[in-house]
């Protein structure tokens, strides 16, 4: 699932769960990927639940933004 707005990118693990569950209405602990975007799309953060907890990804590009 892609969040189709940008996140503020000091929310931790614990954050972004909480925007899962109360603003996407979703269970963040499901077997899902959730994607999020920076303000400027330079970073994403990805949020999977394992079954066990909550695995966070973060990628950020140097010279470019996601599209």
């Amino acid at each position: 699932m892609v969040a189709t707005k940008p996140v503020d990118f000091r929310k931790g693990g614990d954050g972004l769960a909480a925007l899962i569950k109360n603003e996407l209405h979703k269970d963040p602990f499901a077997r899902a990927v959730f994607v999020f975007r920076s303000r400027k799309a330079d970073r994403l953060k990805l949020i999977y639940g394992d079954g066990s907890g909550l695995v966070m990804a973060f990628t950020r590009l140097e010279e470019h933004t996601f599209t």
